[in-house]
């Protein structure tokens, strides 16, 4: 698996967003602080729309707000409202991809390897991220 740049715009631009709890921010401003390109950022938001980590107002101030608090927000919501599902070889997702997923000696080692990932990235939710980064910057 690996994290693509589309994926590393959203976790910038929901990582902004957990800093601007209580604010609608405009695309141009995330675009601008978080240094990604405004028309890829535009898209990028959508997808995060569709999957329920951000809203989205219209109007003359419009923007975007995070959906739920950052503390309910993990990397694996991130990385699954871009990338779709984290998997390591596409057996583990769904073994009738694959002929020899019964008797294949390695199946378990990525479905089991697809958990502790999973696990992991969902461990990691953006209120602790925004923190850590706040006291790194202090130090």
């Amino acid at each position: 698996m690996q994290i693509t740049r589309e994926t590393d715009y959203a976790m910038r631009c929901v990582l902004y967003l957990t800093g601007q709890p209580d604010k609608v921010v405009m695309v141009d401003e995330i675009s601008r602080e978080m240094a990604t390109p405004k028309s890829f950022l535009a898209k990028i938001l959508q997808k995060l729309v569709r999957a329920g980590v951000v809203k989205s107002f219209r109007g003359v101030k419009g923007g975007f707000q995070l959906n739920r608090a950052s503390k309910d927000i993990s990397l694996l919501d991130v990385i699954e409202a871009i990338q779709g599902v984290v998997a390591l070889n596409a057996c583990a997702v769904d073994s009738s991809v694959c002929g020899f997923s019964s008797t294949c000696g390695v199946h378990m080692v990525w479905v089991k390897l697809r958990a502790e990932v999973n696990e992991l990235l969902r461990k990691h939710n953006f209120a602790d991220i925004a923190e850590t980064t706040r006291k790194n910057r202090q130090s």
